[in-house]
């Protein structure tokens, strides 16, 4: 029975939420300099450019790189058909003959022969990755305090998060010294302050990996301008300098001398533009002189107070408070090991949490570059897997907590991506399988690779873009941008759908089956990896309730009868999900992927409620699989669990994310600077835990809003505001003794919330900008 409670409804005007309270502990602090990049230094940024500072006493070092400096892509290989075997999908049907035959190990043969990407030509010798490319550091900054290091003390290295503020300081004897460093958003600036309580001499130089062209510094304007060696992609890097210092220059090292004030403004830009195939052109000199003209006549307190206004206008939207143990008192790598030796911190928990969508704020606002493995953060020429774009998991986890967490803004940058992405991928598909639409596979670069990776079975994932296409939908659902769904998303949507209608055949069984099929980096070649089939699924299934919203009736019949066909989830002999359409699954592996849960998570094709011999299923799938797993596999599977409803379960891998890399014999967790450990450093660890715990806590999938559907025990007195929901809603929940105690709800526009706890449900009819506050009777007196 649904209960309409018209009388709850408030209407009133949708404003921006402001959270207070709890924000004083979010903040990531040490008692000593950092010594290691991906460890130890703090991660800032302000969407364009990443930076990771040190906090030196004798010298800063602020590593910096902006998003769009590649090495490789087509200005490298000269090929603008770039990875791609035309006329593979001539040996297509030879390929799935021997499959059907039994012969395996042939057609696995053919597959690495023709479909597979052409690998990497390495030209220069240094890099691993060649002509495909890697994300490229731009370089540091070195900024030198001639103070000596004598009688310090009182040193605090640190990132408050509630700001986005990098903060250190630190007393010589009776001198007080102090800096801050924030990335400014709306100017594109970086700004790092440096005061002293007597004057001081420093030196700023900066040190870079690339060709320089050339380098001055004139009007207290320091200027770079170089490119990359292989491509020469051309990128300039610009510091302007405020102090009450006596400034000299030369040889690339500026001084200044008796200063109590530096005030640093820096930027950086590239050629790259975001357009198919050549990828360059960006008025790069233009771009940086427009910044500068954005801050042109305004104090260093009123840039910092539009960053902090920028920065908490996004922030601030969602506040979590899980109860009242922290340590705080404590630097965070050492409240880490007393917390993985059992103490309690649910304040660590919230943090992590939040500094999830801090990162998420710092490395990915409209019209910057998308964020890859590392997010905006690289050190280095050769990262590991090339600091790209992972389409087999890891790309689409690093956005999982954009919608739900209040951050669509954020999620810009991924979907500009998607639509860049379709038409080298439609000739991908045609060269490689003929088909209509478009593919990517695992590894995807700044420079439209969309073709297979260079090996099986890693390399060979042409379900990429569907997936990706998912994020459009989701967008949409969680915004209801009727006009975004037709102009933006839609037509990718259906693309990506098309794909999958030409490539799924027929059975023996009159199943649609996917051949060949890989699941991603595990097992060999098969007629069917369970997650293609669950992703050809969900692209279909959303497709269709979008062809269905914009009247495309013609294609609403062409996926219906394709999706109806799907093999669908097959529970294999010990009761497991099946990782493949054939019964071979290995009850002692304990491989990361755990793929084919996808319709699990982020899929919705299988629900505890809607059907539950599948959930058996799945449970029974991640039990064999085991807990421990590598950083961002941990974070999946706290929201397998949190959407098979075991709250405690998704608690109890949620804390081994959190625990010290390395703690236990185990190499993931997360580094003393937070930062995932898959190991190395990957964001979409952070990223998957900060979406895994908005799982437990507000679930919007299916067709009601489930609130409070994982909570564990440990949190058992707690609220979270600001999480969002599919359906256009904010809802605010508030709960006591593990019981919820009321919600608010408010609404972008006028419809029916169905609303659902434990296994009470709720039709709250609603109207644009209304709020509606729900007590637990209010469900209890509908039973």
């Amino acid at each position: 029975m649904k209960l309409f409670i018209k009388y709850l409804i408030l209407i009133c005007c949708v404003c921006s939420i402001t959270v207070a309270g709890a924000q004083n502990r979010l903040s990531l602090w040490y008692d000593k300099p950092a010594e290691d990049w991906m460890t130890e230094a703090l991660p800032i940024g302000n969407g364009y450019m990443g930076v990771m500072f040190f906090g030196g006493l004798e010298t800063e070092q602020l590593q910096f790189t902006e998003g769009s400096l590649w090495s490789g892509g087509p200005h490298a290989s000269k090929d603008y058909n770039y990875g791609n075997k035309p006329g593979s999908w001539k040996h297509l049907q030879e390929v799935r003959g021997l499959i059907e035959q039994g012969e395996l190990e042939e057609a696995n043969e053919l597959v690495k022969q023709y479909f597979t990407g052409t690998p990497p030509e390495i030209t220069d010798g240094k890099s691993e990755w060649g002509d495909y490319g890697a994300q490229q550091t731009m370089g540091d900054l070195f900024i030198t305090l001639n103070h000596g290091s004598e009688n310090i003390s009182s040193y605090k290295r640190e990132l408050d998060i509630n700001r986005a503020m990098g903060l250190v300081s630190y007393q010589i004897g009776t001198t007080q010294y102090k800096r801050e460093f924030f990335g400014n958003y709306p100017s594109g600036m970086m700004v790092y302050e440096f005061s002293s309580g007597k004057p001081t001499q420093y030196t700023i130089q900066y040190r870079t990996p690339h060709v320089k062209e050339n380098e001055s510094f004139i009007d207290n304007v320091y200027q770079f301008d170089g490119h990359v060696g292989d491509n020469k992609q051309r990128f300039r890097t610009v510091f302007k300098v405020e102090t009450d210092g006596a400034k000299s220059y030369e040889n690339g090292v500026l001084t200044i001398d008796g200063a109590s004030s530096v005030v640093i403004y820096h930027t950086a830009a590239t050629d790259y533009t975001l357009d198919y195939p050549l990828y360059n052109g960006n008025d790069y000199k233009s771009i940086v002189e427009s910044r500068f003209e954005k801050i042109d006549g305004l104090s260093y307190k009123e840039i910092r107070e539009q960053h902090i206004q920028d920065y908490q206008g996004l922030f601030q939207r969602v506040s979590l408070s899980l109860g009242n143990q922290e340590l705080s008192e404590l630097p965070i790598n050492v409240r880490q090991q007393r917390y993985f030796e059992g103490a309690e911190d649910s304040a660590l928990e919230e943090l992590y949490f939040q500094y999830g969508r801090y990162l998420m704020i710092a490395g990915s606002r409209p019209g910057t570059m998308v964020m890859n493995l590392q997010g905006k953060w690289n050190n280095s020429v050769n990262p590991p897997w090339a600091a790209d774009y992972h389409m087999n998991i890891n790309q689409q986890m690093i956005y999982w907590p954009a919608e739900v967490t209040n951050l669509a803004e954020c999620h810009e940058p991924l979907l500009r991506y998607i639509e860049s992405l379709v038409e080298p991928g439609t000739q991908s598909a045609k060269d490689f399988f003929n088909t209509r639409g478009w593919m990517v596979n695992t590894m995807n670069n700044a420079f439209g690779y969309t073709a297979p990776g260079w090996d099986v079975p890693w390399g060979f994932f042409p379900g990429g873009a569907a997936w990706l296409a998912q994020h459009l939908w989701d967008h949409y659902e969680f915004n209801l941008d009727t006009a975004y769904l037709k102009n933006q998303a839609y037509p990718v949507m259906k693309a990506a759908s098309l794909f999958w209608i030409d490539y799924l055949i027929e059975d023996n069984k009159g199943y649609l089956v996917s051949s060949p099929s890989y699941s991603p980096e595990h097992g060999g070649i098969s007629s069917g990896a369970s997650m293609d089939h669950q992703i050809a699924w969900d692209v279909l299934n959303n497709s269709i309730q979008a062809a269905k919203l914009l009247n495309d009736h013609d294609f609403v019949r062409e996926a219906e009868a394709v999706k109806s066909k799907i093999l669908p989830p097959q529970i294999g002999s010990w009761g497991q999900l099946q990782e493949w359409k054939e019964d071979v699954d290995d009850s002692t592996s304990r491989h990361r992927h755990v793929s084919h849960l996808f319709a699990l998570h982020p899929g919705r094709q299988i629900s505890p409620s809607e059907t539950p011999d599948l959930a058996k299923a799945a449970r029974i799938t991640l039990e064999a699989r085991g807990d421990d797993a590598t950083g961002w596999s941990l974070a999946w599977k706290v929201n397998f669990w949190s959407r098979l409803l075991d709250g405690d379960r998704a608690y109890k891998l949620y804390r081994m994310i959190l625990k010290p890399s390395g703690a236990g014999g185990s190499g993931s967790g997360s580094y003393a600077n937070l930062l995932d450990a898959h190991p190395p450093f990957q964001l979409d660890g952070n990223m998957g835990a900060t979406a895994g715990l908005a799982e437990m806590l507000l679930q919007s999938h299916t067709d009601n809003i489930a609130i409070l559907p994982a909570l564990p025990a440990a949190w058992a007195t707690g609220h979270v505001k600001g999480l969002r929901a599919r359906g256009g809603y904010t809802i605010d929940i508030y709960w006591e003794n593990s019981e919820l105690k009321k919600l608010i709800v408010k609404a972008d526009k006028a419809g029916e919330c169905n609303l659902s706890y434990l296994n009470l449900d709720m039709l709250v009819p609603m109207e644009a900008g209304s709020r509606v506050e729900i007590k637990l009777d209010d469900f209890v007196n509908n039973t």
